[in-house]
């Protein structure tokens, strides 16, 4: 039993990590232009490759 509440409350702190870092993520800006990053590879320029 004391087992139990030792996973129950390890996998509440990585439950409310997960949260926090979702919750900075989206309020920081990382999600605000996600089609430029996927153009951007397409507008490389690869002339001076070999």
């Amino acid at each position: 039993m004391e087992s139990l509440f030792l996973l129950l409350s390890i996998s509440f702190l990585f439950v409310v990590g997960i949260g926090i870092a979702l919750f900075w993520a989206v309020f920081s800006g990382q999600f605000d232009d996600t089609e430029e990053n996927g153009q951007s590879i397409l507008k490389d320029n690869d002339s001076h490759h070999k």
